[in-house]
């Protein structure tokens, strides 16, 4: 028997019973799946001050950001959180709030943002960070900022700093994530 003979060999079809073509093994059947990523981060304070990282990597390497990245198998959302702040800012966080949800289908992106105060001031950059930074509102640095998630977050975290309870957002009207911060419109 030849080796090879149990191989997958993946085809591009629209398997029964679904609306989509994916890739399935003609060997055994098995569907792959491509779903979106999810991302988890969080927007952090101390007093008042929010915490922003440098990026060190692509893309927008440079730019200002939340402490935020793609979420691991096994861990939860606000685990995910907790983490990303670890390896960006070194900070360790306490999460008050789910703050808002939002759909970035250029990306296939799931972006889940909370709301965390730091545990300390005790802040340093991680490998992906260049520098971070404990910045009052009127030091954000709007012209740097690397996503539109990182605005929207930072204005709708504005408008319930103070608020025990409320609906988290979503993404702002009109808005797709489709334009980085610096081309029209933003």
């Amino acid at each position: 028997m030849d080796r090879n003979s149990h191989s997958p060999r993946f085809v591009r079809q629209i398997p029964d019973g679904d609306t989509r073509t994916r890739s399935v093994c003609e060997t055994c059947g098995f569907i792959h799946y491509e779903n979106p990523k999810v991302v988890v981060g969080s927007v952090v304070t101390c007093e008042d001050r929010i915490l922003l990282c440098r990026r060190a990597i692509d893309p927008r390497k440079g730019y200002w950001t939340l402490p935020a990245g793609y979420m691991e198998l096994n861990e939860s959302t606000e685990d995910a959180a907790r983490r990303e702040a670890r390896e960006e800012a070194n900070a360790l966080i306490r999460i008050d709030a789910l703050l808002a949800v939002y759909s970035i289908a250029r990306i296939s992106q799931v972006q889940i943002i909370y709301r965390a105060t730091l545990e300390n001031r005790d802040i340093a950059p991680g490998v992906e960070s260049l520098e971070v930074a404990l910045l009052p509102w009127a030091d954000i640095p709007w012209q740097d900022l690397a996503f539109p998630s990182v605005r929207w977050a930072l204005t709708q975290f504005r408008s319930v700093r103070d608020k025990q309870v409320f609906a988290p957002f979503a993404n702002p009207d009109g808005e797709t994530g489709d334009l980085v911060p610096g081309q029209a419109g933003l």
